[in-house]
């Protein structure tokens, strides 16, 4: 039996990146997974290649309502959610005087607002099924900051702490949560941020971390399987990185 056998997951943001290798690693699982996303044609592709195992669902995490329908699309296709994966978000850099609040406030309602809206819809048919497992995609900018970046940062250290405060308050339901906090992985995301459109391009840079590569979002997912499964049932509110060891410290040679 596979680790996730039996299980309902939606993934937000699963069309491309850590989202997409999460989604798949799980339906190997045996997991039953609703891909949620904006990228409507990326998104159905992936699910319709996982085959009976997955569907595909639009999602912009930051409108209340569209996590309504999401959750009425998990329900009828396979039944209640029992994992959650808060993975969408966006990234931008910008000094912090030519911010704007709209600016900001595109970064917050994604990274952040988006997180509240799927944990507080998940739980109810949580508590309903027994309990369930929730993981929020953090950041390495969750734990420390990066100058250009005051959103971003303000974002990830918010689900970093949601994740923690929800962790305590969910855990009479039998419901875990915990956050993952990626360092440098190499994903279209990343490379948009740095102005390419290649991946190959950024991954070929020295990241600066002790491992000396940078990651894979397969990286990631096998860390996001760990909490999803019950091999982590002791495990609430934590941050677990998966940085090369970046927020250990430099590397001076």
């Amino acid at each position: 039996m596979g680790r996730l056998e039996g299980r309902i997951a939606i993934v937000t943001g699963a069309a491309r990146g850590i989202g997409a290798s999460v989604a798949r690693l799980f339906v190997q699982e045996g997991a039953h997974v609703v891909l949620a996303d904006v990228r409507d044609e990326l998104g159905g592709a992936l699910a319709a290649e996982l085959g009976e195992h997955a569907d595909y669902v639009h999602l912009d995490v930051g409108v209340e309502s569209e996590w309504a329908a999401a959750l009425e699309t998990t329900h009828r296709r396979f039944g209640a959610p029992t994992v959650l994966v808060n993975n969408a978000g966006v990234f931008r850099m910008q000094p912090i005087e030519s911010l704007s609040m709209e600016d900001y406030m595109e970064v917050i309602r994604t990274n952040q607002i988006g997180v509240f809206l799927g944990m507080r819809s998940c739980i109810a048919p949580m508590r309903e099924s027994g309990g369930g497992a929730i993981v929020n995609i953090s950041s390495v900018q969750g734990l420390e900051g990066l100058t250009n970046a005051l959103a971003y940062c303000a974002s990830k250290f918010a689900v970093t702490g949601m994740t923690k405060a929800a962790a305590i308050e969910l855990a009479k339901h039998r419901i875990r949560v915990n956050s993952v906090h990626p360092g440098p992985i190499a994903t279209m995301l990343v490379a948009e941020s740095h102005g390419v459109t290649d991946i190959a391009e950024i991954a070929s840079r020295e990241p600066g971390v002790p491992l000396k590569r940078w990651g894979r979002p397969e990286d990631v997912a096998r860390l996001v399987l760990y909490l999803a499964c019950d091999e982590s049932s002791y495990s609430t509110g934590g941050a677990f990185t998966v940085d090369g060891g970046l927020t250990a410290g430099l590397v001076y040679e």
